[in-house]
């Protein structure tokens, strides 16, 4: 039974490729042609590993002729790359002024709490990462969250409970 609030979505808990050099390589050499290459590279590069590890700034770099920094530059501005690998789980909740007018903070508290991991980082078990997006696109439905690649508004404790509880279960969210 999924929780109201709930958007159906066809992804959910993620399973990413180990890094390889061969296989990024792959990856960059696909996406090399696009406009603007970076960031499809970046992107594509996240799909695959859920992460763009340090030895791939120098590959793209030389790919692109760009230099090293330029790169870097464009890894770094953007809040949704991730340099280290992510949980089993990730929850990002939205800290954008809608869902924080209506008790995002006070629940963000609570989601840290409840999943035993700080806001902006990995549990130690590697089970879980939380992370704080700004705006879904739920205003009215807020506070909000994308769990497992799942839409969730009207997000209350109950609905953290349930995920909590899901993710302990070793489930998905959207398995739930």
């Amino acid at each position: 039974m999924r929780p109201h609030g709930f958007w159906e979505s066809e992804t959910s808990m993620a399973v990413y490729e180990d890094w390889s050099t061969e296989r990024a390589a792959q990856v960059i050499s696909e996406n090399r042609h696009l406009e603007g290459a970076t960031m499809p590279i970046l992107h594509a590069l996240q799909e695959t590993f859920g992460f763009v590890p340090d030895p791939a700034v120098p590959m793209i770099a030389e790919s692109l002729n760009l230099s090293r920094a330029e790169v870097y530059g464009v890894l770094t501005f953007y809040h949704d790359f991730r340099r280290e690998a992510p949980g089993r789980h990730v929850v990002k909740l939205c800290a954008a002024e809608a869902c924080q007018s209506v008790g995002g903070k006070a629940l963000a508290q609570y989601v840290e709490e409840k999943l035993g991991v700080d806001m902006g980082s990995t549990s130690p078990d590697g089970r879980v990462t939380l992370e704080p997006i700004y705006c879904l696109g739920l205003c009215a439905c807020a506070p909000s969250a994308l769990v497992d690649g799942q839409l969730v508004g009207r997000l209350d404790r109950d609905a953290i409970d349930e995920i909590a509880d899901c993710f302990a279960n070793g489930k998905s969210f959207g398995d739930a």
